[in-house]
């Protein structure tokens, strides 16, 4: 697996921006520049990242709303995905990556009809129309699950891989978005198998979360910064090594540049007792 975690903006070239990863000891990276850098500094960044070894982990469409009953926010959100995946094309990322999009007024917000037959066709229809518009080659298409809305487990990821149906759509997996019952968490290592199990074909990237439980009604379960909440992180890592040695492990969510070196070295720590490069 190769770790990494945002980076605070202490660079201003592709040349500094390698030189942090590599104080960091990072093998990949969150994508740095805005969606509308030129494409020169673009191409340069990618060439510098190629250079030195380091893979391009994932490109969001965050904050777009591809299925949204709004037909203008629809097609919006639609353009954005498709620009977002040709943009990961051409820096040869690992993935493109956005959550399903939502029904509710929010691109990312949970509705009544969030888990229904009618949407898993709507997120069907989006998702190819997305990569039959884009054709990359060199990237994937991907769905980051949410545990409110599909893909909302490893079963249900599985039956819109197998419905889209596209060879460039693939995982994004981040497991603790789909713990959204105590069950899952009270035994996590099993539904971390659970997940490796089903979609570790597919994957492409693997986010790093925390995650606890609190007696605040009716229920909170709320990330954590890795190392301080129930995950068992040696049963995460164990099944890291089923993937692609290549397989991004990327940590995300945290307030500060501080929180994210302790976290990388929560993560490295438990690595190395098992032995495990990151």
């Amino acid at each position: 697996m190769r770790l990494a975690s945002p980076l605070p903006r202490t660079f201003d070239s592709a040349d500094g921006w390698i030189v942090l990863l590599r104080e960091r000891g990072f093998r990949t990276a969150y994508w740095p520049l805005a969606d509308d850098a030129p494409l020169d500094e673009v191409d340069a960044y990618a060439a510098a990242a190629e250079a030195a070894g380091i893979s391009i982990a994932e490109i969001g469409a965050w904050l777009a709303n591809p299925i949204s009953p709004d037909d203008a926010v629809r097609a919006a959100g639609l353009a954005r995905c498709k620009a977002q995946l040709a943009l990961a094309d051409r820096v040869g990322a690992r993935c493109c990556v956005n959550v399903a999009g939502s029904l509710a007024g929010t691109w990312d917000g949970p509705h009544p009809e969030s888990l229904s037959a009618d949407t898993f066709a709507l997120i069907v229809d989006s998702v190819r129309d997305i990569l039959d518009a884009v054709a990359p080659t060199r990237t994937y298409y991907s769905l980051e699950p949410m545990p409110y809305m599909l893909p909302d487990s490893p079963e249900r990821y599985l039956e819109l891989l197998q419905a889209i149906d596209r060879p460039r759509f693939a995982v994004h997996l981040d497991p603790i978005n789909m713990i959204n019952t105590p069950a899952k968490l009270y035994d996590n290592a099993r539904f971390l198998r659970e997940c490796f199990d089903t979609l570790g074909p597919h994957v492409r990237a693997v986010h790093a979360k925390d995650m606890t439980i609190t007696n605040a009604l009716t229920l909170d379960m709320p990330e954590r910064r890795p190392g301080l909440g129930d995950i068992d992180f040696h049963a995460f890592i164990r099944e890291m090594q089923r993937l692609d040695p290549d397989t991004p492990f990327l940590v995300e969510h945290l307030d500060s540049d501080a929180d994210y070196v302790a976290a990388v070295a929560h993560v490295r720590a438990v690595a190395g007792e098992l032995g495990v490069a990151s």
